[in-house]
């Protein structure tokens, strides 16, 4: 791309320009359609423009007050009314009048260049300076029969920048993209909006897009026009509110934001909604990019789709990427993150919001670069190479995805064009109770275009395997955390918000349907019937399923943690919020989520939830985490409590990661915990008893449920085959030697495998070292039982010797 210089001050007038401005009042445009370079006879310029290096310096045409006469020299001077909207930013079609333009007499050449000395037409065999009408247009007209392909030298005080016309070019976008836009249905929204490098008409620049249907004109400022748009107005693409404008010689690296001029008349800056990268916070610009990446994770593409995700095993890792390891970059994540996951047997991590956003404090849920992975960790291609690495070691990559609201950021989404457009009309429907953010309008085609094709942007760019999906509960209903007279029912007279649970359909099917063995998932905090069901199947409440294939146990997560955080003496009376969960086990397709939003704020990290003292605490954890990965349903840990964190987590620091240096006391301590988490997920990921049929009823069945007196808790899950697999939790803190469970008589014996309460877990090592063999003697409605011994605070797994 050719330098550019610092723009110099705009230039006094001259007295040719002056008496151009005098005469543009009444000077009539040039006719003729916006058109492409053609080539075309080349003559001597005419009227209007000099020959370089000519001497001699034409004059000024003069003042008329009427229509030239019959044979007089035509003008290209363009009209005052044209002149002052194309520089007050409201020019809706700036290809009719600039460029070049066939006309009576030859083709009249304009250009706007405020900041030029002037400007020269170079094509073969021609080189004519255009006319300085004042206030950064120039123009002639040449006596050409057609419209040549012709450069633009611009010369600028110290330099001269060579360059195609941007107004020589016909519309970048085709009529098929605004008609998938219009309707609604273009899944790959980022190949036709935003800032796409590309070749056109033989060019190379970038064509930039943007959606603003409410503004009365729109113009590109970038680094490349020194943030001054005046010379860039765009054009308006009919009634599909799409503005377009190639700009040739513009390549990856430039910033950019789109000048809008409201329907008050008022201008506003904004980012561009479909940016595909941006400057690294609190810089705001977008950056033209193009993906270069070249993946190598065929294998795990090839394979993912080989079993369905509730018929898989799933243990998740959730990471909070810039906090992590604080201070790495994507790259130098892929070297550390992927070795660590899999080291501790994890099948996935889950990575909280990475699309950008402005205030690092949101964690990544207050989103403004919706199609961007945030500019503070590196590009999309290094992005891109995270995710690779982690494919590579085998490792699924989950992404947090907020669709739900965004932030109110002057030079965002907010009010993108002047009037609500993003966000919904009605107020009350616009502004988010809780955070101060704006709703989505589902109901508007073209946003839920841009956030269904977002959805699509993720798993196809990036090859995501999984979205989790933010706040769904305060999407689906209209009264959420409102009060009464704060909404407005549905057409039905219902609290359901009818838009959402459409966005939500189309999103899924979607998803589905174009990335075959991507899972999405729901964090959906209520009651809602049939988050995990089908689109298509409609249930008792009259309404299809969502269509999710996993969705959040928020209230597996609330009860459980509820009872482990009692002492164990005031336990048998809450012993029903440990089984509970299994009324309802089987109404969804679950994950059990021990989250980053359980160790934050006050709620303390999951190890000093526990009571009593250090060793109680660890204890009662490793139970805990072996009842959990026993528990139909998939898991999900965050971020340090894999090796007993006791401080909450904070992304100013991330991990406590000296707990695990050797050098200090209770270095051990924390080993210990980590190593279950190992083993936990070794024994797992090797026992489809404990994920083939997580959502089948037949693969889970209670020994004793009801033991609250003993604060135990034993149960069997069973493979498809019928390999069945042994879970007992004893949540007192005394031993209980040869506790009677009755079993299956068809098993001749059974093997411990896993005893959370193990020495090297950092336990009394109170295990059972011989294989069990079960009596004739019937127990727990079983034809055979088993005797063991249970440790304290402990979870022990047994299977078929």
């Amino acid at each position: 791309m050719t330098p550019r210089p610092n723009p110099p001050a705009r230039k006094p007038k001259s007295a040719k320009a002056e008496a151009s401005d005098r005469a543009a009042d009444e000077t009539p445009a040039g006719a003729g359609d916006s058109a492409g370079p053609l080539t075309g006879p080349v003559t001597e310029p005419a009227t209007g423009a000099k020959a370089v290096p000519e001497p001699a310096v034409q004059e000024a045409p003069a003042v008329r007050d009427a229509p030239p006469p019959p044979g007089a020299p035509p003008s290209a001077v363009l009209e005052r009314e044209d002149r002052e909207r194309l520089l007050g930013g409201t020019y809706h079609d700036p290809h009719a009048v600039l460029g070049a333009h066939p006309v009576p007499g030859g083709v009249a050449f304009r250009a706007l260049r405020p900041y030029a000395l002037s400007v020269t037409v170079v094509a073969e065999g021609l080189r004519a300076e255009l006319g300085d009408d004042g206030e950064g247009f120039f123009s002639a007209v040449l006596p050409l029969t057609g419209v040549p392909v012709y450069r633009l030298l611009v010369e600028y005080e110290g330099t001269v920048h060579e360059t195609e016309d941007a107004y020589g070019f016909l519309p970048s976008l085709g009529e098929f993209d605004l008609h998938l836009f219009g309707e609604g249905r273009h899944e790959q929204l980022w190949k036709a909006l935003g800032a796409q490098p590309m070749e056109h008409q033989g060019v190379a620049g970038t064509r930039f897009t943007v959606w603003a249907p409410n503004a009365r004109g729109v113009r590109v400022a970038g680094s490349f026009n020194f943030w001054d748009a005046t010379a860039f107005p765009m054009r308006s693409l009919g009634s599909s509110g799409v503005w377009e404008l190639f700009v040739p010689g513009v390549g990856e690296g430039e910033l950019y934001k789109f000048e809008i001029t409201r329907p008050d008349g008022s201008r506003t800056m904004r980012a561009d909604p479909m940016a595909r990268r941006t400057e690294v916070p609190p810089a705001t610009s977008s950056v033209v990019t193009a993906a270069h990446h070249r993946w190598r994770d065929e294998d795990w593409m090839a394979r993912r789709a080989e079993r369905p995700a509730h018929q898989a095993p799933m243990s998740v890792y959730e990471v909070h990427l810039a906090s992590w390891r604080p201070g790495l970059t994507y790259r130098q994540l892929a070297d550390q993150l992927p070795g660590y996951v899999a080291d501790l047997g994890f099948t996935h991590v889950e990575l909280m919001p990475v699309a950008e956003h402005p205030f690092g404090g949101s964690w990544g849920y207050q989103v403004t670069g919706f199609y961007a992975p945030t500019a503070r960790l590196g590009t999309p291609d290094d992005f891109k190479y995270l995710v690779d690495a982690l494919h590579r070691a085998g490792i699924g990559v989950i992404m947090d995805w907020v669709p739900a609201h965004f932030p109110r950021d002057e030079w965002a989404l907010a009010e993108f064009d002047g009037r609500p457009l993003y966000e919904h009309e009605d107020p009350l429907r616009a502004a988010h109770p809780d955070w101060g953010t704006l709703e989505f309008d589902y109901g508007r085609r073209e946003v839920r275009n841009f956030l269904v094709a977002n959805a699509v942007y993720w798993c196809e760019e990036f090859h995501i395997d999984g979205l989790r999906v933010d706040a769904v509960a305060s999407m689906l209903y209209l009264d959420y955390s409102r009060e009464a007279g704060q909404w407005t029912p549905n057409a039905h007279g219902g609290r359901e918000n009818l838009d959402a649970v459409a966005f939500l359909q189309e999103m899924n099917a979607t998803v589905y349907r174009r990335e075959p063995g991507v899972v999405t998932i729901a964090e959906e905090s209520t009651a809602w019937d049939g988050v995990t069901r089908a689109t298509d199947l409609t249930g008792p409440g009259g309404f299809g399923g969502l269509g999710f294939g996993l969705k959040w146990n928020m209230g597996w997560m609330h009860d459980s943690l509820g009872y482990a955080s009692h002492e164990p003496v005031h336990r048998r009376y809450h012993h029903q919020e440990m089984t509970f969960s299994m009324v309802y086990a089987y109404s969804e397709n679950y994950v059990l989520p021990i989250s980053h939003d359980e160790v934050v704020h006050g709620k303390r990290s999951l190890v000093s939830k526990m009571p009593g003292d250090w060793w109680q605490q660890r204890a009662t954890l490793r139970a805990y985490l072996g009842f959990m990965w026993a528990h139909p349903g998939k898991q999900l840990l965050f971020m340090g409590q894999e090796f007993a964190q006791g401080a909450e987590w904070s992304e100013a620091h991330g991990p406590d990661w000296w707990l695990l240096d050797p050098s200090y006391g209770a270095e051990a301590d924390h080993r210990g915990v980590r190593d279950l988490v190992r083993d936990l997920n070794s024994v797992y990921r090797h026992a489809p008893a404990l994920w083939e049929r997580d959502t089948d009823p037949a693969g889970f069945g209670w020994i004793t449920g009801d033991a609250a007196e003993d604060n135990v808790f034993a149960f069997l899950r069973h493979a498809a085959d019928g390999t069945p697999l042994l879970a007992v939790s004893n949540f007192s803190p005394v031993v209980r030697e040869g506790y009677r469970l009755g079993v299956p008589d068809d098993v001749p014996a059974w093997h411990e495998v896993l005893n959370t309460d193990a020495a090297r877990y950092g336990g009394g090592d109170v295990t059972n070292p011989d294989a069990v063999k079960p009596d004739a003697q019937g127990w727990h409605g079983r034809p055979a039982g088993i005797r063991v011994t249970l440790p304290p605070l402990a979870t022990v797994w047994l299977r078929p010797a």
